[in-house]
């Protein structure tokens, strides 16, 4: 049996990362994973601290520890209790962990307590990791109601006393519980004078809530105020009560009557947490707001003061690299961004959390639509295929709008120069990674070597996209971040590089076959192929006098081999076939595809080594084993896509090879220089970029792709480009700006002489 993992717990820590507190995570060491379980509602996970016990987390948010959920269970619970003359009837919503109820057990006038609870695995996971909080749940005043809160409210009106909702935060299903419709049913259900306590966020996150909160109870309460406790496990180490009663005049904030056997609360404890800091006092009683204003907050207050134009960008394209782009770019409070995407959907999720930023639907297919758009702004980013980057520059022409890509100048696009320069419009291109961040670095140390004395006569360039070593466990070592047609088709392109002074072309069923083993570090065994024509670079980077030019991709070992195999065996084809229907087998497919007598896994393994020529034993055992795991041989039934052989593959690849919840990447660039200097001595320099994707973050590929690109519009916007035309990263005065931006947000290339 495999160890439990969670992808909230990475190298032994958990962290509660959560966009209702960005910014900030809380983090606890983990000596093991105790329960996984995704339940009904929601994830569920149990794990043993080192310095808080066994911790209750529900989608990634710690609700109690052992250490410490004495705070909040004696705070929600006595509060309301205390304060009433006499609960005797007392109804707990949520709370399936047994806390809350253990403490209303702890007043003597109650004689029933109801839980409430949805989720059935809460309150059995708790009765075994968490039983100090949930054994009264078995007791003769107890009664257990798993199902729907709103639902037991509505069947239960005028009847409970006290009714206390232990809520998780309001995202989600919970969000109801935080709004008006949820008070109504909760004021309706208690006895004449009840009281109502509910979980109600923190002050240093929340204020806004909270003000809402109480504005919508007081239309329903005669009396609502907010009081809090202080526990380290809750975000800003606080978590907030909101206490209602029926009763006109009552004074929450004074205990009727004695609660003993309590850690945190007491009698002073009670008034005390009714006394809000005068920042929380300020904004609810006057809608002031005085904390500190600092950081784009200040910011975007400058912008205002000094009345700055606001520069508006459109973003075109909602992939995976969009987000670091379009959070860098909304930094600047003086931008305004407006993603687009064929989907509404997908450009407002993409705008979600991001400031002065919206979603809109665009279909770059209709000119008139993507004229008007473009026309509407001051930059384009263009983030969407490249066959359409051409006619985006045709529009921002027609408008007089900059643009920026990330795309590799294509002739359609070269031959937009003059009218770019006629347009007086900056149109910068090959800003990602590869093309991008490469070329930053490849001009630095040319420069550099030039300006010694030196000649560059061998450069080298490799740069991969791949899962990191941990998550690379498939027969391709290979796991897709973006368009698997995409990726497999790049492996069928034609490439040209220099070698020893002679231009060396290689056809696209050919590449395969020039992957060599290529050393970066001892870590990895990468392979290395060329891409793409690597021989303009001689020039355009300005090293004449390089014998050897070769700009290429890094994938692990094992991985050219098994391509080539598919393409030999005419799994790359994107011709459509006629015999391929629904009905067939992956079998029948593999035989119809290789030309096999039959369909049996024996006479189609015979004939795949006969066709692919293996140069082992053990190669043709790993590759025929790869096919096994992809299904080829398999009776499985096929459903054809596009009607050809390379589509039906994608889309058994997407499933067996994405990137699964926890799983990371891996971005290796590495330029070497073989350098001749003066002297007549030689050097190899390397400038190596090594960088990781974050399984709870942006991954490493995203980063490296939208951040360059962000930095690039920036300076466009800001004007530290000003000559208009169709432009590439090939000058150190295009070069430095960007590299400087990318070196501080620690994205930079660490540089070596070996």
């Amino acid at each position: 049996m495999s160890p439990l993992a969670h992808p909230s717990i990475q190298d032994g820590w958990f962290r509660e990362i959560s966009s209702q507190w960005p910014g900030q995570a809380m983090t606890l060491k983990v000596n093991k994973i105790l329960h996984i379980e995704k339940s009904l509602y929601q994830d569920v996970l149990v794990f043993e601290s080192e310095t808080y016990g066994n911790v209750l987390v529900l989608d990634g948010v710690i609700q109690c520890t052992e250490r410490d959920e004495f705070s909040y269970q004696e705070m929600i619970a006595h509060l309301p209790l205390a304060s009433h003359p006499n609960p005797r009837k007392v109804l707990v919503i949520g709370g399936g962990d047994g806390g809350v109820v253990r403490e209303v057990l702890k007043h003597d006038t109650v004689e029933e307590v109801v839980l409430c609870d949805i989720d059935e695995a809460v309150i059995r996971v708790s009765k075994r990791y968490l039983p100090h909080m949930s054994a009264l749940l078995d007791s003769p005043r107890v009664k257990v109601f798993v199902g729907d809160g709103f639902k037991f409210l509505a069947e239960n009106e005028a009847t409970y006393d006290v009714i206390i909702t232990d809520s998780s935060d309001p995202v989600g299903p919970a969000e109801a519980l935080f709004q008006k419709p949820y008070f109504k049913l909760l004021h309706d259900a208690l006895t004449p004078g009840g009281h109502i306590s509910t979980q109600a966020e923190s002050q240093w996150l929340h204020i806004p809530l909270i003000d809402d909160l109480l504005k919508s109870t007081r239309e329903i309460f005669a009396v609502s105020q907010y009081a809090f406790t202080t526990i380290p496990t809750y975000p800003s180490g606080q978590i907030g009560f909101l206490v209602c009663s029926k009763e006109q005049g009552r004074v929450l904030s004074v205990p009727t009557r004695k609660v003993t056997n309590t850690r945190y609360y007491n009698e002073d404890v009670h008034q005390a947490a009714f006394v809000l800091p005068q920042f929380v006092k300020s904004f609810l009683e006057e809608g002031k707001n005085i904390l500190p204003v600092f950081g784009r907050t200040a910011a975007a207050a400058k912008v205002a003061a000094e009345g700055k134009k606001i520069r508006k960008v459109l973003l075109l394209g909602s992939g995976f690299v969009a987000r670091p782009c379009a959070e860098y770019v909304v930094r600047d409070p003086s931008n305004e961004l407006t993603i687009a995407c064929r989907t509404l959907q997908s450009a407002q999720a993409l705008a979600e959390g991001l400031p002065n930023a919206q979603g809109i639907s665009l279909d770059v297919n209709n000119t008139n639509d993507l004229e008007a758009q473009v026309a509407a702004h001051d930059l384009v980013i263009s983030l969407i295929p490249y066959t359409y980057h051409a006619a985006v520059i045709k529009a921002a022409v027609k408008a007089k709008v900059h643009v920026v890509t990330t795309s590799y100048v294509s002739p359609a696009m070269r031959e937009l120069d003059e009218e770019a320069k006629r347009a007086g419009i900056i149109v910068m291109n090959e800003i990602g990674l590869d093309p991008g961040i490469d070329h930053l670095y490849a001009i630095k140390t040319i420069d550099e070597v030039h300006a010694k004395g030196g000649k560059i006569k061998q450069f080298l360039s490799y740069c991969g996209g791949l899962p990191a070593p941990e998550c690379s466990g498939n027969p391709l070592g290979y796991k897709f971040s973006w368009s698997s047609r995409g990726v497999l088709l790049a492996l069928l392109n034609s490439a040209a590089y220099l070698s020893n002074g002679k231009q060396l072309d290689i056809s696209g069923n050919e590449l395969m076959g020039y992957a060599k083993p290529y050393f970066i570090s001892p870590a990895f065994a990468f392979v290395a192929y060329p891409n793409r024509n690597s021989v303009p670079f001689r020039e355009w980077y300005n090293i004449p006098e390089a014998e050897t030019v070769v700009r290429g991709t890094l994938r692990y070992q094992g991985f050219p081999e098994f391509i080539k195999a598919l393409v030999e065996l005419g799994w790359l084809d994107a011709s459509e076939k006629d015999w391929l229907k629904e009905g067939l087998t992956w079998a029948q497919v593999m035989q119809q595809a290789i030309g096999a007598n039959d369909a049996a896994e024996s006479t189609l393994v015979a004939h795949v080594k006969s066709v692919c020529k293996f140069p082992n034993d053990a190669e043709a055992t790993r590759i025929i084993s790869g096919l096994r795991w992809i299904g080829l041989f398999s009776s499985e039934t096929v459903k054809p896509r596009a009607g050809n052989l390379l589509d039906t593959l994608c889309a058994q690849l997407e499933t067996l090879m994405k990137y699964e919840q926890g799983e990371r990447d891996l971005v290796m660039l590495q330029h070497k220089f073989v350098v001749e200097w003066a002297d007549g001595s030689e050097q190899t320099l390397t400038s190596t970029l090594e960088q990781y994707g974050s399984p709870s973050g942006h991954s490493a590929m995203a980063l490296t792709v939208g951040v360059p690109c962000g930095i690039a519009t920036q300076l466009v916007l800001d004007g530290v480009f000003k000559t208009p035309g169709v432009h590439v990263p090939y000058t150190k005065e295009i070069c430095d700006p960007i590299r400087e931006l990318l070196e501080s947000e620690g994205l930079g290339l660490i540089e070596r002489v070996l």
